[in-house]
């Protein structure tokens, strides 16, 4: 592995991450990043996007694309967390959307094989970016994380803007015809949500977007739940999320009782 890895380095060695070629919507950069005291390396996906265009958070809403990695050609690598900035809501056509309309960093929590080595990374990201209409995109990417780098200022900016961590919230879960209904509820909310996202871990299941009401601090948000096979299904509720967005902030809770 790492004879494979010295070559890399070595024809990288005056720079550390390659960006997509320009000409179109977005530029994607992938940033060295630093190596932190416990061994995790702190990296980050930069997408530069061309005035007018946007792209899309994890959930993207009902007329976005969501962001899809694979890391497979990495070398040195055991795993990636893919870390999201406070999105912002956006309506066009009468579509409501969730992602970013200007540049954004998506910080990436490195964990290497060897922790004293540096890892070549090597990523096949398919993003969509919109301006009047939505194009799916496929930027391949690479860059040398080193095993003790730089400190970067826009990696830092974004792990700083991520959404504020709350505990688990109670929801109630009802089969439908072709799926689950699920009613979730939360108290205490200390801001006025503009929306109510509700994801899951389960596999290809789609969830509606929410139905939202807020009364004071007590918040409810009502989706349904379609798997594959259109049926009623088996939820683990410790794997669902909940992410309130509005006035660019976000408060995620995970885990529904």
């Amino acid at each position: 592995m790492f004879k494979t890895l010295s070559a890399i380095l070595a024809m990288t060695a005056m720079s550390p991450a390659f960006a997509q070629s320009s000409g179109l919507p977005v530029d994607g950069t992938l940033l060295s990043g630093w190596r932190e005291a416990d061994g995790l390396h702190m990296s980050g996906l930069s997408l530069d996007l061309a005035p007018g265009w946007k792209t899309y958070w994890r959930a993207p809403g009902g007329g976005g694309i969501p962001p899809r990695f694979n890391w497979s050609g990495s070398e040195n690598l055991e795993s990636v967390d893919v870390r999201y900035p406070v999105p912002k809501i956006m309506v066009q056509n009468g579509l409501t959307s969730i992602g970013y309309d200007s540049d954004v960093v998506f910080p990436l929590v490195i964990k290497a094989k060897d922790r004293t080595a540096p890892v070549a990374l090597q990523a096949e990201i398919e993003i969509g970016v919109c301006e009047e209409i939505c194009i799916p995109m496929t930027l391949q990417l690479t860059a040398i994380l080193p095993a003790a780098g730089a400190h970067h200022a826009g990696i830092a900016d974004s792990l700083e803007n991520q959404p504020a961590q709350a505990g688990a919230f109670d929801c109630e879960i009802a089969p439908i015809a072709d799926g689950i209904r699920m009613r979730a509820t939360t108290a205490g909310a200390t801001f006025n949500a503009e929306i109510a996202v509700i994801e899951t871990a389960t596999p290809g299941v789609w969830v509606s977007p929410s139905d939202m009401t807020q009364s004071g601090q007590t918040l409810t948000a009502e989706v349904e739940m379609v798997p594959p096979n259109a049926k009623p299904f088996s939820l683990a509720r410790s794997d669902v999320r909940l992410t309130l967005i509005g006035d660019g902030r976000a408060v995620e809770m995970r885990g529904c009782r």
